[in-house]
């Protein structure tokens, strides 16, 4: 590793020194050289970090792209390095293709973004009759309250176009959080019913319908569907840092929420788009594109939220709304690949950053090199920032002891607990029924701030109690988890919960490495929050089989819904199956022979000593292997041979309706 961080720093070196050369030999300074100094530090950073294993950036100005460089390999068996045409998945930048595609057929006048959803998808049902109220506006700009994101299968190594038949099936079982209109809470699964919209009213399927309204007339060649389906462009790999092993290359079936794949040089011709001269939306539709999105929660934290707009994630940033400069912004990310673009459509300028890698940096990175190229054209002031001094505690404020409690986010459960003699508060973080710190803060003039420069308050809201992190310097707040309510009348399931082991039943064998932890799930109760469980999420319990979405907050949410099956009580979380662990069958010494249904659903086999393992399967199964506390040991996506089994483990077997697959079993004996 030092070796390659030695030769990724002399490369570096180099380049910024030829640069400089030839700046120097020209008699002028290269165009936009801050930006582009600082995508070449920062990225080479990231990747010697092994934050991201490759990456693309690129810059546009004027409608012609004045940057674009690839950085590290794409494919490292073939020493293959990322070129400016190598694709990357671009996860939710998605969001801003199905918004404007949507915006074409209103441009069409067969789409209104003010009629109900169901106008155009009248199979469109939920739980909740409030769904009805549920405009084409509100799939795009996050308001609907739709709990979150079809997880099942939608991430993988194939596109399965089933996903839009599932979400309708999850949603038509599943409640709102709030009410539509009232908050702005990160949506995936309203994407899919915007595309789905589109299919439905042009009567196109979805991708042909990209390629024929906007891939083509903007000379689009390197954009499409995931790099998990493209068969004849380079596309760059996704190696687990840890491991190094090569993950299958990656496919998202939610297309519309996040399934196409680019290059930064295409997502900037994309973005250019959305100037005066863009040649896709008439004028009206690109003022409805451009401008924010409010819900009714605007304006009631103490500084400005991300304005959404459509499919945005922000229509506008404080320091350059102050310059009378509009910046637009989305970013991406996937189980493989993270990304952010931004664009200021008035000055047509334009930056894209894609990395292998969920940590790349590329918000960071992409905002930086924007603000460098603003700079250089004076459309702003350098930022110059003072010396970061660390604040001083103060005392804790009178009310501190009305925040302590229990908080929350989609996956995770947190306490805070405050000491008044020391003046601090601690976020302690859970995991099962253990909880360690995870951060402690101090009182100063308002906020509470950790010992990473981070800085936070809680907000109530209409009767909720958000906990809201406020950096200093970008001005956006955004609620982080919010407070688990104390229940007058807590309610209990039918079925005993603490520390329960859950397999999950519905697994494609085509399900992205990034959903595997789901596939084993323990449940668990907590006695200072009676009525409340956490299983996938906390829920509050409604009845004896069902608990419900706590949070009006918080994205993605799911509901939990018990029933009888084969003698055994079985769980629904929003999309996800599971059987009870105690059902898996015992694995046998010997030939082990293991049949998927004509259900589909995966099988499991627990072994009950320690043994090692070999598997023959059929062309498209996939076995994978979890120890008793949760740890995948094994899994046939990206590792072969025979493997060590402790006593305990559990082996999933997924695969099509009637695969067999034969699990040999050999008692392990050390040498």
């Amino acid at each position: 590793m030092s070796k390659m961080r030695s030769i990724g720093t002399a490369c570096l070196c180099f380049i910024l020194f030829a640069a400089l050369a030839s700046a120097e030999a020209a008699g002028r300074q290269v165009p936009y050289e801050s930006a582009i100094t600082k995508a070449r530090s920062e990225i080479w950073k990231a990747i010697n970090s092994g934050r991201c294993g490759s990456a693309t950036a690129a810059v546009m100005v004027d409608g012609k792209v004045v940057y674009a460089e690839g950085f590290g390999m794409a494919n490292r068996e073939k020493n293959v390095p990322v070129r400016k045409d190598t694709l990357f998945n671009i996860g939710s930048i998605s969001k801003v293709y199905v918004a404007t595609a949507i915006m074409l057929l209103v441009d069409d006048g067969r789409v209104s973004l003010d009629k109900p959803v169901t106008d155009y998808l009248p199979e469109f049902k939920m739980a909740d009759d409030r769904y009805r109220k549920i405009t084409v506006r509100m799939t795009l700009n996050h308001v609907s309250g739709i709990p979150g994101t079809e997880g099942k299968n939608s991430f993988g190594f194939r596109y399965d176009d089933n996903v839009k038949k599932e979400t309708l099936e999850t949603l038509a079982r599943a409640h709102l959080k709030h009410d539509p209109g009232a908050m702005p809470v990160y949506c995936n699964d309203c994407f899919t019913l915007a595309e789905m919209i589109v299919e439905r009213v042009s009567g196109k399927k979805y991708m042909d319908f990209l390629h024929e309204r906007m891939f083509r007339p903007l000379g689009l060649k390197n954009t499409g569907i995931g790099v998990g389906e493209i068969k004849d462009k380079p596309i760059a790999f996704y190696y687990d840092p840890k491991t190094g092993k090569k993950h299958p290359p990656e496919t998202l079936s939610i297309i519309g929420a996040g399934g196409l794949s680019s290059t930064a040089v295409e997502l900037c011709r994309f973005m250019d788009t959305f100037s005066a001269k863009g040649r896709l939306l008439k004028k009206e539709s690109l003022a409805e594109m451009r401008k924010e999105q409010p819900s009714a929660f605007w304006g009631k934290l103490r500084n400005p939220t991300f304005s959404c707009g459509l499919g945005w994630d922000m229509t506008g940033l404080p320091r350059y709304d102050a310059a009378g400069v509009q910046v637009l912004g989305k970013s991406g990310g996937t189980g493989n690949y993270s990304s952010m673009v931004y664009t200021v459509p008035d000055r047509r300028i334009s930056v894209a950053v894609i990395g292998a890698g969920k940590e790349s940096g590329a918000m960071k990175i992409a905002l930086d090199m924007l603000d460098a190229v603003l700079v250089e054209k004076k459309l702003v002031p350098r930022e110059e920032r003072s010396v970061p001094i660390p604040p001083k505690a103060q005392k804790l404020p009178q009310d501190h002891t009305s925040w302590s409690g229990y908080y929350a986010d989609g996956a995770r459960l947190g306490q805070v607990v405050f000491d008044a003699e020391k003046d601090t508060g601690t976020l302690y973080a859970f995991k099962g029924q253990e909880k360690a710190p995870a951060a402690t803060f101090i009182y100063n003039n308002g906020y509470y701030h950790d010992n990473e420069g981070n800085r936070y308050y809680f907000a109530n809201v209409g009767g909720e109690s958000y906990f809201v992190t406020s950096p200093l310097h970008a001005g956006i707040d955004v609620i982080v988890m919010q407070k688990v309510k104390p229940l007058e009348k807590p309610q209990s399931l039918k079925s005993d919960m603490d520390n329960k082991a859950w397999l999950r039943r519905n697994v494609g064998p085509f399900e992205g490495i990034m959903i595997v932890e789901s596939h084993f799930a323990r449940s668990f109760l907590y006695k200072d929050l009676p009525g409340y469980v956490f299983f996938q999420g906390m829920h509050r319990i409604d009845s004896s089989e069902f608990a419900g979405m706590p949070f009006d907050a918080i994205r993605d949410q799911a509901e939990l819904t018990l029933f009888e099956k084969d003698g055994a009580t079985w769980a629904w979380v929003s999309d996800l199956l599971y059987c009870p662990a105690e059902t898996a069958a015992p694995l046998k010494a010997g030939e082990n022979s293991v049949k998927i249904g004509d259900d589909g659903y995966n099988q499991w086999l627990v072994a009950n000593e320690d043994v090692v393992v070999s598997f023959a399967k059929p062309a498209q199964g996939r076995a994978i292997i979890f120890t008793a506390d949760d740890v995948t040991t094994y899994d046939s996506a990206v590792d072969t041979g025979d493997v060590y089994v402790a006593k305990g483990s559990y082996i999933e077997c997924a695969g099509l309706a009637n695969d067999v697959f034969t699990v040999n079993a050999r008692p392990a004996v050390p040498k």
